[in-house]
């Protein structure tokens, strides 16, 4: 068979070639999420790459025995048209709520990409393939950095802070958050023991006696402002008896 009719026929090197390319842009993003540590990662972006480049192919050249002129014809776009709605189930099953803070849709939108990816090199369009993922690490990688000197909001962050019930630190907590300009939107407090286990803290002396423990209270709160969240955590490590604060990006976690 000449190289010419293996071409047409669909099967060809260069229809390998264009497997190839999906695989390796694929893994490249996969590769990406899998060092975030992302439920999608290698693995999952390099099928979904590598299936919708397999679906484009089969689009162009999987249906030339059946054609025959002004009688049946095809449209490979249809194709195209069903990958891209087809992939929306897998990102649809990594985005959830968690009381109020959306977590996967970075991840999700790293799935419809990789799809459009694969795509376009089972198409044979080798340069957009490369630069859509090119864009994709720019805006993944570079954009979160340029992010820190917008002059706007800072994104949310969860704040975990642990202090003994009955002394009306929470009063406290609540007036340091609101007077550095960070607005709540999530509050919700716990009780648990007089010393969380695995976890190091200082024991409270009351009236120079050790005797008095009173139950730990640990308040979560997820906080969004202008402002570095660090100046906070200072602010709130001040506070007499607070015996720790922990803070998380909830962006970070997103992405």
């Amino acid at each position: 068979m000449s190289p010419a009719a293996n071409t047409l026929d669909g099967q060809g090197w260069k229809q390998v070639g264009e497997l190839g390319l999906a695989l390796l842009l694929s893994a490249a993003i996969g590769l990406e999420r899998e060092v975030r540590g992302k439920d999608a990662g290698l693995r999952t972006h390099c099928l979904v790459g590598v299936g919708s480049a397999l679906f484009m192919l089969i689009s162009k050249y999987g249906f030339t025995d059946v054609l025959e002129k002004q009688m049946i014809v095809l449209d490979p776009s249809r194709v195209a048209a069903q990958i891209v709605s087809g992939i929306g189930f897998i990102g649809a099953g990594l985005i959830f709520v968690h009381r109020g803070s959306v977590r996967g849709l970075t991840t999700a939108a790293s799935i419809w990409v990789t799809a459009a990816v694969g795509s376009a090199a089972g198409a044979g369009l080798a340069v957009l393939a490369a630069v859509a993922t090119g864009i994709y690490f720019v805006v993944t990688l570079l954009f979160p950095i340029l992010r820190r000197w917008l002059p706007i909001g800072r994104g949310s962050s969860a704040l975990l802070i642990r202090y003994p019930d009955g002394r009306g630190i929470l009063r406290q907590v609540l007036n340091q958050v609101t007077q550095r300009g960070f607005i709540i939107d999530d509050l919700s407090t716990e009780a648990s023991g007089d010393q969380p286990s695995g976890e190091p803290g200082r024991r409270l002396v009351v009236d120079g006696s050790d005797a008095d423990h009173p139950q730990q209270v640990t308040v979560s709160l997820h906080v969004h402002g202008r402002h570095p969240v660090s100046e906070l955590i200072a602010a709130l490590s001040d506070l007499d008896y607070v015996d720790a604060v922990v803070a998380s990006d909830l962006d970070a976690a997103d992405d």
